[in-house]
Protein backbone atom coordinates (compact mmCIF):
# COMPACT_ATOMS: atom_id res chain seq x y z
CA UNK A 1 0.00 0.00 0.00
CA UNK A 2 0.81 3.25 -0.55
CA UNK A 3 0.19 6.22 1.89
CA UNK A 4 1.14 9.79 2.47
CA UNK A 5 2.20 9.95 5.77
CA UNK A 6 5.67 10.93 7.50
CA UNK A 7 7.32 8.50 9.63
CA UNK A 8 7.15 11.18 12.72
CA UNK A 9 3.53 11.45 12.36
CA UNK A 10 3.18 7.27 11.70
CA UNK A 11 4.63 6.42 15.02
CA UNK A 12 1.53 7.87 16.78
CA UNK A 13 -1.12 4.95 15.02
CA UNK A 14 1.08 2.28 13.43
CA UNK A 15 1.03 0.30 16.35
CA UNK A 16 -2.54 -0.20 16.17
CA UNK A 17 -2.26 -0.93 12.41
CA UNK A 18 -0.06 -3.44 13.54
CA UNK A 19 -3.06 -4.76 15.49
CA UNK A 20 -5.84 -4.25 13.36
CA UNK A 21 -3.39 -6.05 11.08
CA UNK A 22 -3.70 -3.41 8.29
CA UNK A 23 -0.18 -3.45 7.97
CA UNK A 24 2.10 -6.80 8.91
CA UNK A 25 5.19 -4.62 9.56
CA UNK A 26 6.91 -1.51 9.52
CA UNK A 27 6.38 0.39 6.09
CA UNK A 28 9.28 2.40 6.38
CA UNK A 29 11.72 -0.47 6.89
CA UNK A 30 10.07 -3.55 4.75
CA UNK A 31 9.29 -2.32 1.17
CA UNK A 32 5.15 -3.59 0.27
CA UNK A 33 6.54 -5.28 -2.88
CA UNK A 34 2.65 -5.46 -3.99
CA UNK A 35 1.74 -2.06 -3.63
CA UNK A 36 4.73 0.48 -3.56
CA UNK A 37 6.67 -2.57 -5.31
CA UNK A 38 4.53 -2.22 -8.36
CA UNK A 39 5.18 1.27 -8.50
CA UNK A 40 9.22 0.71 -8.12
CA UNK A 41 8.73 -1.90 -10.92
CA UNK A 42 7.04 0.51 -13.05
CA UNK A 43 9.52 3.35 -12.73
CA UNK A 44 12.42 0.97 -13.51
CA UNK A 45 10.77 -0.33 -16.51
CA UNK A 46 9.53 3.06 -17.62
CA UNK A 47 13.09 4.81 -17.06
CA UNK A 48 15.26 1.94 -18.70
CA UNK A 49 12.86 2.30 -21.41
CA UNK A 50 13.57 5.87 -21.77
CA UNK A 51 16.97 5.90 -20.98
CA UNK A 52 18.35 2.19 -21.15
CA UNK A 53 21.70 3.49 -19.62
CA UNK A 54 20.43 4.56 -16.51
CA UNK A 55 21.42 3.52 -12.91
CA UNK A 56 18.87 3.58 -10.46
CA UNK A 57 18.30 2.50 -6.59
CA UNK A 58 16.93 2.59 -3.23
CA UNK A 59 18.05 4.20 0.10
CA UNK A 60 17.36 4.19 3.70
CA UNK A 61 15.91 1.69 5.76
CA UNK A 62 15.02 -0.41 2.96
CA UNK A 63 18.24 -0.36 1.82
CA UNK A 64 19.26 -2.69 4.61
CA UNK A 65 16.25 -5.24 4.59
CA UNK A 66 17.14 -8.02 3.09
CA UNK A 67 13.76 -8.91 1.23
CA UNK A 68 13.43 -5.43 0.04
CA UNK A 69 17.06 -5.68 -1.45
CA UNK A 70 15.96 -9.36 -2.83
CA UNK A 71 12.90 -7.33 -4.56
CA UNK A 72 15.23 -4.77 -5.90
CA UNK A 73 17.60 -7.00 -7.44
CA UNK A 74 14.59 -8.81 -8.62
CA UNK A 75 12.99 -5.39 -10.71
CA UNK A 76 16.61 -4.42 -11.41
CA UNK A 77 17.55 -1.66 -9.44
CA UNK A 78 21.48 -1.08 -9.41
CA UNK A 79 21.85 -0.66 -5.70
CA UNK A 80 20.77 0.09 -2.81
CA UNK A 81 21.99 2.58 0.03
CA UNK A 82 21.41 2.18 3.81
CA UNK A 83 22.55 3.12 7.11
CA UNK A 84 25.91 2.02 7.94
CA UNK A 85 25.22 -0.35 10.74
CA UNK A 86 22.73 -2.44 8.19
CA UNK A 87 25.72 -2.23 5.50
CA UNK A 88 27.19 -6.23 6.43
CA UNK A 89 23.31 -7.39 6.25
CA UNK A 90 22.59 -5.59 2.86
CA UNK A 91 26.02 -6.76 1.41
CA UNK A 92 24.82 -10.52 2.42
CA UNK A 93 21.47 -9.80 1.15
CA UNK A 94 22.71 -8.60 -2.54
CA UNK A 95 25.38 -11.16 -2.99
CA UNK A 96 22.21 -13.90 -1.73
CA UNK A 97 19.69 -12.27 -4.50
CA UNK A 98 22.66 -12.07 -7.35
CA UNK A 99 23.29 -16.10 -6.71
CA UNK A 100 19.81 -17.02 -6.55
CA UNK A 101 18.36 -14.40 -9.08
CA UNK A 102 20.94 -14.21 -12.16
CA UNK A 103 20.33 -11.41 -14.16
CA UNK A 104 20.37 -12.14 -17.89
Amino acid sequence: MTFGFSRDDAGKFLSYYYDQKIYESDPFAHLDQKGVGKLVQMAADLGRKTRPDIHMGICGEHGGDPSSVEFCHKVGLDYVSCSPYRVPIARLAAAQAAIHNPRK
